[in-house]
C-alpha cells in the first residue's frame, strides 16, 4: 500500500487534482481508494466529496461527525487506512499527518511556506505543475515517491519519529526498508492505536493464533483481523 496526501487550502483544487490522479492512476492499471477530510456534515451529495464517485475503487470521507460510506461510527485515521485494500491511498486534507509524502496545492505565493513540512514531492498551481497539463508527470512522481510509515515513532530506525524517518527518505538519505515495523507480519492495535511488539512477542502471537485456527474449518492462510469489543464488566 502506498499513500500520497494532497494539501492545500480550500478553493485549491484538492479534489480536482485527486480525480485526475486517480484517474491517471487507474488507466496504468492501479487500484486507487481515496480518504477525504470533510468539513461539518456528512451530507456528501451536496459536497464536492461526492465527485470522487466513479474515479475511484474505494471512498472514504471522515468528519468531526465520524466517517462515512463504508462504516458507522467512529474510527480514527489509521484503522481508515488499515482497511483499505488498495495499490495507491489519495489522502485530501489531513495535512497534520506526518507519515507519508504530499503533494501542495497553491492559490497564491506565500502558501508554499505555510503548508510544506519536508515531506511535499510537488507543488500545483500558480506556476508549477497543472491538474490537467501535467497530470502524467505528477503520477509517475506518485509511482516513483510514495509510501506510508506505520506511525509507531518505535525509534528502531534510529530516529525518534516516523516523521524524521519519512523527511530523510525523500531526500534520498534512507530508504522505506529501513523501518523495520513495516516488514513484521503481526500487528497489534489497541483502541485503535499500535502498539510495540518485540519478534519475540511477534512469534508467539503469529503461532498460537495460527494453531487455534488452523483447526477449525474453513481456515485458509492469509491475511488474520481480530477485534475485541470492549465489553461490559460482570
Amino acid at each position: 500500500m502506498k499513500v500520497i496526501g494532497i494539501v492545500g487550502y480550500k478553493g485549491s483544487g484538492k479534489t480536482h487534482l485527486g480525480i485526475n490522479l486517480s484517474e491517471e492512476l487507474k488507466r496504468r492499471g492501479y487500484t486507487v481508494a481515496i480518504v477525504k477530510h470533510v468539513q461539518g456534515s456528512l451530507d456528501l451529495p451536496h459536497k464536492d466529496t461526492s465527485l470522487y464517485r466513479g474515479h475511484c475503487d474505494q471512498l472514504i470521507a471522515i468528519s468531526e461527525e465520524g466517517v462515512t460510506e463504508f462504516f458507522k461510527g467512529k474510527l480514527n485515521f489509521e484503522q481508515v487506512l488499515d482497511s483499505l485494500d488498495a495499490d495507491f491511498i489519495i489522502v485530501e486534507g489531513f495535512k497534520e499527518k506526518k507519515n507519508f509524502p504530499k503533494i501542495v496545492c497553491l492559490r497564491e505565493k506565500g502558501e508554499e511556506k505555510k503548508l510544506s513540512d519536508g515531506l511535499e514531492i510537488g507543488l500545483v498551481g500558480n506556476g508549477n505543475f497543472h491538474p490537467d497539463r501535467d497530470i502524467s508527470t505528477i503520477a509517475d512522481l506518485v509511482v516513483e515517491k510514495a509510501f506510508k510509515l506505520p506511525n509507531l515513532d518505535c525509534g528502531d530506525c534510529g530516529f525518534d519519529t516516523c516523521y524524521e524517518l519519512a523527511r530523510k527518505i525523500l531526500k534520498g538519505k534512507r530508504k522505506v526498508s529501513d523501518c523495520t515495523r513495516l516488514g513484521q507480519d503481526v500487528e497489534v492495535r489497541v483502541a485503535g492505536e499500535p502498539m510495540e511488539l518485540n519478534p519475540f512477542v511477534a512469534d508467539i502471537l503469529r503461532k498460537t493464533l495460527k494453531g487455534f485456527l488452523s483447526g477449525l474449518k474453513g481456515f485458509k492462510e492469509g491475511k488474520i483481523r481480530i477485534k475485541i469489543r470492549k465489553g461490559k464488566e460482570r
